[in-house]
Protein backbone atom coordinates (compact mmCIF):
# COMPACT_ATOMS: atom_id res chain seq x y z
CA UNK A 1 0.00 0.00 0.00
CA UNK A 2 1.45 3.23 -0.69
CA UNK A 3 1.91 6.11 1.79
CA UNK A 4 1.12 9.08 1.78
CA UNK A 5 4.74 10.33 0.34
CA UNK A 6 4.23 8.12 -2.81
CA UNK A 7 0.71 9.38 -3.36
CA UNK A 8 1.70 13.28 -2.79
CA UNK A 9 4.58 11.96 -5.33
CA UNK A 10 2.33 10.54 -7.77
CA UNK A 11 0.05 13.75 -7.34
CA UNK A 12 3.24 15.95 -8.99
CA UNK A 13 4.06 13.90 -11.89
CA UNK A 14 0.92 12.87 -13.14
CA UNK A 15 0.77 16.26 -15.36
CA UNK A 16 -1.23 18.45 -13.14
CA UNK A 17 -4.51 18.85 -15.16
CA UNK A 18 -5.09 22.58 -12.51
CA UNK A 19 -2.18 23.73 -14.02
CA UNK A 20 -0.11 24.36 -10.69
CA UNK A 21 2.92 22.52 -10.23
CA UNK A 22 2.68 20.63 -6.60
CA UNK A 23 5.25 22.84 -4.86
CA UNK A 24 3.18 25.90 -6.32
CA UNK A 25 -0.07 24.41 -4.99
CA UNK A 26 1.74 23.53 -1.20
CA UNK A 27 2.76 27.13 -1.36
CA UNK A 28 -1.19 28.12 -1.95
CA UNK A 29 -2.30 26.05 0.68
CA UNK A 30 0.71 27.59 3.24
CA UNK A 31 -0.94 30.83 2.95
CA UNK A 32 -4.61 30.07 3.23
CA UNK A 33 -6.16 31.14 6.70
CA UNK A 34 -9.31 28.91 7.51
CA UNK A 35 -12.29 31.12 8.82
CA UNK A 36 -15.92 29.44 9.31
CA UNK A 37 -17.06 26.03 8.63
CA UNK A 38 -19.56 25.72 5.86
CA UNK A 39 -20.33 22.52 5.21
CA UNK A 40 -19.85 18.67 6.28
CA UNK A 41 -19.70 15.48 4.66
CA UNK A 42 -18.87 11.73 4.20
CA UNK A 43 -15.23 12.71 4.77
CA UNK A 44 -14.95 15.32 6.63
CA UNK A 45 -15.16 19.22 6.62
CA UNK A 46 -15.60 22.01 4.13
CA UNK A 47 -14.46 25.61 5.49
CA UNK A 48 -14.19 29.08 3.61
CA UNK A 49 -10.41 29.87 3.90
CA UNK A 50 -9.00 33.32 3.22
CA UNK A 51 -5.91 32.85 0.75
CA UNK A 52 -3.77 35.60 -0.96
CA UNK A 53 -5.80 35.94 -4.07
CA UNK A 54 -9.29 35.86 -1.71
CA UNK A 55 -11.58 33.19 -0.45
CA UNK A 56 -11.48 29.93 -1.24
CA UNK A 57 -13.10 26.40 -0.32
CA UNK A 58 -10.66 24.41 1.76
CA UNK A 59 -12.38 20.12 2.05
CA UNK A 60 -10.20 18.79 4.84
CA UNK A 61 -10.22 15.12 5.16
CA UNK A 62 -8.80 13.15 8.19
CA UNK A 63 -5.66 11.13 7.73
CA UNK A 64 -8.19 7.99 7.77
CA UNK A 65 -9.56 9.03 4.48
CA UNK A 66 -6.23 9.38 3.17
CA UNK A 67 -7.17 7.68 -0.20
CA UNK A 68 -10.55 9.27 -0.42
CA UNK A 69 -8.41 12.89 -0.58
CA UNK A 70 -6.24 11.30 -2.77
CA UNK A 71 -8.86 9.85 -5.51
CA UNK A 72 -10.43 13.60 -5.56
CA UNK A 73 -6.68 15.31 -5.88
CA UNK A 74 -6.28 12.47 -8.55
CA UNK A 75 -9.58 12.61 -10.38
CA UNK A 76 -9.52 17.13 -10.63
CA UNK A 77 -5.88 17.07 -12.04
CA UNK A 78 -6.61 15.24 -14.71
CA UNK A 79 -5.72 16.80 -17.61
CA UNK A 80 -8.09 19.15 -19.66
CA UNK A 81 -10.39 19.03 -16.99
CA UNK A 82 -10.62 22.76 -15.96
CA UNK A 83 -14.33 24.22 -17.18
CA UNK A 84 -16.38 26.90 -16.19
CA UNK A 85 -19.21 25.04 -14.56
CA UNK A 86 -16.58 22.20 -13.11
CA UNK A 87 -15.46 23.33 -9.94
CA UNK A 88 -12.36 25.18 -10.33
CA UNK A 89 -9.52 23.18 -8.35
CA UNK A 90 -6.87 25.04 -6.85
CA UNK A 91 -4.73 22.52 -4.55
CA UNK A 92 -4.01 19.43 -2.85
CA UNK A 93 -1.95 19.49 0.19
CA UNK A 94 -1.00 17.56 3.94
CA UNK A 95 -1.11 19.94 6.98
CA UNK A 96 0.44 18.34 9.93
CA UNK A 97 -0.27 20.65 12.88
CA UNK A 98 1.77 18.34 15.33
CA UNK A 99 -1.03 16.14 16.59
CA UNK A 100 -2.65 15.14 13.21
CA UNK A 101 -2.53 14.91 9.36
CA UNK A 102 -4.75 17.27 7.48
CA UNK A 103 -5.48 16.41 3.81
CA UNK A 104 -6.63 19.75 2.48
CA UNK A 105 -8.29 20.02 -1.32
CA UNK A 106 -8.57 23.77 -2.37
CA UNK A 107 -11.02 24.95 -4.33
CA UNK A 108 -12.54 27.77 -5.30
CA UNK A 109 -15.47 29.37 -3.36
CA UNK A 110 -18.94 30.03 -4.35
CA UNK A 111 -20.85 31.68 -1.38
CA UNK A 112 -24.70 30.42 -2.76
CA UNK A 113 -23.22 27.27 -1.81
CA UNK A 114 -24.92 24.00 -3.45
CA UNK A 115 -27.84 24.06 -6.14
CA UNK A 116 -29.88 22.05 -2.93
CA UNK A 117 -28.80 25.29 -0.52
CA UNK A 118 -29.85 27.36 -3.30
CA UNK A 119 -33.11 26.26 -4.43
CA UNK A 120 -33.81 25.79 -0.39
CA UNK A 121 -33.87 29.49 -0.16
CA UNK A 122 -34.79 30.47 -3.60
CA UNK A 123 -37.49 30.46 -6.41
CA UNK A 124 -35.92 30.73 -9.91
CA UNK A 125 -37.34 33.03 -13.01
CA UNK A 126 -37.53 30.80 -16.30
CA UNK A 127 -34.52 32.43 -17.74
CA UNK A 128 -33.07 31.19 -14.39
CA UNK A 129 -34.04 27.50 -14.30
CA UNK A 130 -32.63 27.67 -17.69
CA UNK A 131 -29.54 28.82 -16.71
CA UNK A 132 -28.95 26.31 -14.19
CA UNK A 133 -30.03 23.50 -16.32
CA UNK A 134 -28.23 24.44 -18.85
CA UNK A 135 -24.25 25.02 -17.26
CA UNK A 136 -25.34 21.66 -15.08
CA UNK A 137 -25.28 19.87 -18.54
CA UNK A 138 -22.55 21.80 -20.13
CA UNK A 139 -19.99 20.74 -16.84
CA UNK A 140 -21.37 17.00 -17.15
CA UNK A 141 -20.97 17.30 -21.11
CA UNK A 142 -17.29 17.97 -20.55
CA UNK A 143 -16.83 15.63 -17.93
CA UNK A 144 -18.07 13.26 -19.78
CA UNK A 145 -16.13 14.57 -23.00
CA UNK A 146 -13.24 12.11 -24.27
CA UNK A 147 -10.84 14.69 -25.80
CA UNK A 148 -8.48 12.39 -27.90
CA UNK A 149 -4.60 13.63 -28.21
CA UNK A 150 -1.41 14.64 -26.39
CA UNK A 151 -3.31 17.44 -24.60
CA UNK A 152 -6.23 15.17 -23.96
CA UNK A 153 -8.64 14.05 -21.48
CA UNK A 154 -10.44 11.09 -21.01
CA UNK A 155 -14.10 10.75 -20.22
CA UNK A 156 -15.02 10.82 -16.41
CA UNK A 157 -17.91 9.47 -15.03
CA UNK A 158 -19.25 11.68 -11.85
CA UNK A 159 -21.28 8.40 -9.88
CA UNK A 160 -22.76 10.72 -7.40
CA UNK A 161 -24.50 13.77 -9.15
CA UNK A 162 -27.34 15.29 -6.86
CA UNK A 163 -28.03 18.84 -5.75
CA UNK A 164 -25.65 18.74 -2.61
CA UNK A 165 -22.45 18.20 -5.38
CA UNK A 166 -23.27 21.32 -7.99
CA UNK A 167 -22.55 24.43 -6.45
CA UNK A 168 -24.28 27.52 -7.90
CA UNK A 169 -21.65 30.53 -8.66
CA UNK A 170 -22.72 34.05 -8.43
CA UNK A 171 -23.90 34.88 -11.88
CA UNK A 172 -26.37 32.00 -11.25
CA UNK A 173 -24.60 29.20 -13.43
CA UNK A 174 -23.91 26.07 -11.91
CA UNK A 175 -20.41 24.48 -11.06
CA UNK A 176 -20.12 20.50 -10.72
CA UNK A 177 -18.48 19.28 -7.63
CA UNK A 178 -17.15 16.72 -5.64
CA UNK A 179 -15.59 14.14 -7.85
CA UNK A 180 -14.21 12.08 -5.23
CA UNK A 181 -16.55 8.70 -6.64
CA UNK A 182 -15.69 9.74 -10.58
CA UNK A 183 -14.02 7.09 -13.11
CA UNK A 184 -11.79 7.69 -15.86
CA UNK A 185 -12.05 5.82 -19.22
CA UNK A 186 -8.97 4.62 -21.00
CA UNK A 187 -10.33 4.44 -24.55
CA UNK A 188 -7.18 3.07 -25.98
CA UNK A 189 -7.36 -0.10 -24.04
CA UNK A 190 -11.21 0.47 -22.88
CA UNK A 191 -11.15 0.31 -19.32
CA UNK A 192 -11.77 2.11 -16.37
CA UNK A 193 -9.30 3.29 -14.18
CA UNK A 194 -10.36 1.83 -10.95
CA UNK A 195 -12.29 -0.97 -10.13
CA UNK A 196 -15.51 0.42 -9.15
CA UNK A 197 -17.62 -0.93 -6.80
CA UNK A 198 -20.50 -1.75 -7.34
CA UNK A 199 -23.26 0.68 -5.66
CA UNK A 200 -21.91 3.99 -4.57
CA UNK A 201 -23.40 7.53 -4.45
CA UNK A 202 -26.44 8.81 -2.83
CA UNK A 203 -29.15 5.97 -2.65
CA UNK A 204 -31.53 8.49 -3.95
CA UNK A 205 -30.08 9.13 -6.94
CA UNK A 206 -29.20 5.96 -7.57
CA UNK A 207 -29.93 4.75 -11.35
CA UNK A 208 -32.21 1.63 -11.65
CA UNK A 209 -29.86 -0.10 -12.94
CA UNK A 210 -27.54 0.63 -10.22
CA UNK A 211 -30.17 0.06 -7.72
CA UNK A 212 -31.18 -4.06 -8.49
CA UNK A 213 -27.11 -4.84 -9.77
CA UNK A 214 -27.75 -4.75 -13.46
CA UNK A 215 -25.76 -2.09 -14.31
CA UNK A 216 -22.67 -3.73 -16.37
CA UNK A 217 -19.27 -2.30 -15.12
CA UNK A 218 -17.51 -3.44 -17.96
CA UNK A 219 -18.88 -0.82 -19.96
CA UNK A 220 -17.84 2.99 -19.60
CA UNK A 221 -21.34 4.38 -21.05
CA UNK A 222 -22.84 2.97 -18.27
CA UNK A 223 -21.89 5.08 -15.88
CA UNK A 224 -22.54 8.09 -18.13
CA UNK A 225 -26.17 6.72 -18.36
CA UNK A 226 -26.46 6.54 -14.57
CA UNK A 227 -25.25 10.10 -14.04
CA UNK A 228 -28.00 11.30 -16.90
CA UNK A 229 -30.58 9.78 -14.76
CA UNK A 230 -29.47 11.72 -11.84
CA UNK A 231 -29.00 14.86 -13.85
CA UNK A 232 -32.81 14.56 -14.94
CA UNK A 233 -33.84 14.38 -10.88
CA UNK A 234 -31.90 17.22 -10.59
CA UNK A 235 -33.42 19.01 -13.13
CA UNK A 236 -36.99 17.95 -11.17
CA UNK A 237 -35.93 19.63 -8.16
CA UNK A 238 -34.87 22.87 -10.34
CA UNK A 239 -38.09 22.94 -12.29
CA UNK A 240 -40.37 23.10 -9.37
CA UNK A 241 -38.71 25.90 -7.73
CA UNK A 242 -39.28 28.05 -11.13
CA UNK A 243 -41.64 30.73 -10.24
CA UNK A 244 -44.07 31.23 -13.38
CA UNK A 245 -47.40 33.02 -13.41
CA UNK A 246 -46.49 33.11 -9.56
CA UNK A 247 -47.20 29.69 -8.99
CA UNK A 248 -44.25 27.12 -7.69
CA UNK A 249 -43.82 24.76 -5.20
CA UNK A 250 -42.03 24.25 -1.91
CA UNK A 251 -38.62 22.78 -2.43
CA UNK A 252 -38.57 18.91 -2.31
CA UNK A 253 -35.51 16.26 -2.92
CA UNK A 254 -36.86 13.51 -5.35
CA UNK A 255 -39.07 10.77 -4.21
CA UNK A 256 -39.88 12.69 -1.13
CA UNK A 257 -43.15 11.27 -1.26
CA UNK A 258 -42.46 7.85 -1.90
CA UNK A 259 -39.56 7.16 0.15
CA UNK A 260 -38.16 8.74 3.87
CA UNK A 261 -35.20 10.53 4.55
CA UNK A 262 -32.57 8.41 4.55
CA UNK A 263 -34.15 5.86 2.45
CA UNK A 264 -32.47 2.16 2.16
CA UNK A 265 -31.30 0.78 -1.32
CA UNK A 266 -34.12 -1.89 -1.06
CA UNK A 267 -37.16 0.73 -0.01
CA UNK A 268 -35.37 2.63 -3.46
CA UNK A 269 -35.34 -0.43 -5.49
CA UNK A 270 -38.91 -0.87 -4.68
CA UNK A 271 -40.57 2.32 -6.13
CA UNK A 272 -37.80 3.23 -8.79
CA UNK A 273 -37.44 -0.60 -10.25
CA UNK A 274 -40.54 -2.55 -9.01
CA UNK A 275 -43.25 -0.27 -8.82
CA UNK A 276 -41.84 1.74 -12.10
CA UNK A 277 -42.24 5.12 -10.18
CA UNK A 278 -40.63 8.84 -10.58
CA UNK A 279 -40.98 12.06 -9.58
CA UNK A 280 -44.56 13.83 -10.66
CA UNK A 281 -44.59 16.18 -13.53
CA UNK A 282 -47.21 18.70 -12.85
CA UNK A 283 -49.48 19.25 -15.76
CA UNK A 284 -49.61 22.75 -15.39
CA UNK A 285 -45.83 22.91 -16.55
CA UNK A 286 -47.37 22.21 -19.92
CA UNK A 287 -48.55 25.97 -20.30
CA UNK A 288 -44.75 27.20 -20.49
CA UNK A 289 -42.44 26.43 -23.47
CA UNK A 290 -39.51 25.45 -20.92
CA UNK A 291 -41.03 23.79 -18.20
CA UNK A 292 -42.79 21.58 -21.25
CA UNK A 293 -39.60 21.05 -22.27
CA UNK A 294 -37.95 20.56 -19.09
CA UNK A 295 -40.54 17.74 -18.55
CA UNK A 296 -40.53 16.04 -21.40
CA UNK A 297 -36.16 16.23 -20.99
CA UNK A 298 -36.53 14.60 -17.09
CA UNK A 299 -38.46 11.62 -18.70
CA UNK A 300 -36.29 11.18 -21.46
CA UNK A 301 -33.38 10.94 -18.25
CA UNK A 302 -35.75 9.00 -16.65
CA UNK A 303 -35.44 5.80 -19.01
CA UNK A 304 -35.15 2.14 -16.74
CA UNK A 305 -33.11 1.18 -19.87
CA UNK A 306 -29.72 3.48 -19.88
CA UNK A 307 -28.73 3.33 -23.42
CA UNK A 308 -32.64 5.04 -24.17
CA UNK A 309 -31.68 8.07 -22.22
CA UNK A 310 -30.29 11.51 -23.71
CA UNK A 311 -26.28 12.47 -23.73
CA UNK A 312 -25.42 15.16 -21.82
CA UNK A 313 -24.84 16.69 -25.12
CA UNK A 314 -27.71 16.40 -26.56
CA UNK A 315 -29.58 17.93 -23.41
CA UNK A 316 -27.50 21.20 -23.74
CA UNK A 317 -28.08 21.31 -26.91
CA UNK A 318 -32.08 21.58 -26.72
CA UNK A 319 -31.61 23.35 -23.41
CA UNK A 320 -29.69 26.76 -26.04
CA UNK A 321 -32.19 26.31 -28.28
CA UNK A 322 -34.79 27.41 -25.42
Amino acid sequence: DKTLQDLVYDLSTSGSGSGLPLFVQRTVARTIVLQEIIGKGRFGEVWRGRGRGGDVAVKIFSSREERSWFREAEIYQTVMLRHENILGFIAADNKDNGTWTQLWLVSDYHEHGSLFDYLNRYTVTIEGMIKLALSAASGLAHLHMEIVGTQGKPGIAHRDLKSKNILVKKNGTCAIADLGLAVRHDSVTDTIDIAPNQRVGTKRYMAPEVLDETINMKHFDSFKCADIYALGLVYWEIARRCNAGGIHEEYQLPYYDLVPSDPSIEEMRKVVCDQKLRPNIPNWWQSYEALRVMGKMMRECWYANGAARLTALRIKKTLSQL
